[in-house]
């Protein structure tokens, strides 16, 4: 038997269309992308999350020589604010990803390593966390949870 799983996300035109605070964000991690250490793939991208509390951490790509063995941007953010904030829930994840010398771009998902770290922490706070990901000028995408982008996910209930 066949069946179809479909997702629902919000499309959001442009930066225009943000709120203050999504606009915030998106200028940090588009700020914090512009750091991102990508010297193999020339691919830079930037996150910036906020904190329950207000506080707002950035990452960004980090690679390395030894290629895969960086990190990507969403997963640099992540697990600082799991080492320094562990028990302060993640309300917004915002991530901008494209060419080093791009002007514009597509928005990029977070990669399948970044779904499951993101998982985790959603588990581990018993909420969703707001994942959007965002063009460089153009579209954005939003989901109320990273569930919606990893439907058949593995989590600790399968343990």
């Amino acid at each position: 038997m066949e069946k179809e799983h479909k997702i629902s996300y919000h499309d959001i035109a442009n930066y225009n269309d943000l709120d203050e605070t999504e606009k915030i964000l998106f200028d940090k991690a588009n700020d914090i992308r512009q750091r991102a250490y990508a010297p193999y793939s020339n691919f830079t991208v930037g996150c910036a999350v906020l904190l329950e509390n207000g506080e707002i951490v950035t990452g960004s790509n980090q690679e390395n020589a030894a290629y895969p063995s960086g990190l990507c941007a969403e997963r640099t953010a992540m697990f600082w604010i799991g080492a320094n904030y562990p028990d302060v829930k993640i309300k917004k994840l915002f991530v901008i990803g494209a060419p080093r010398e791009a002007v514009s771009s597509v928005p990029i998902p977070p990669c399948g390593a970044c779904r499951q770290a993101i998982l985790e922490y959603e588990a581990k706070q018993e909420n969703g966390i707001e994942i959007y990901f965002a063009s460089l000028g153009g579209a954005i995408y939003k989901t109320s949870s990273i569930r919606d982008l990893l439907p058949f996910s593995f989590d600790a209930s399968y343990l």
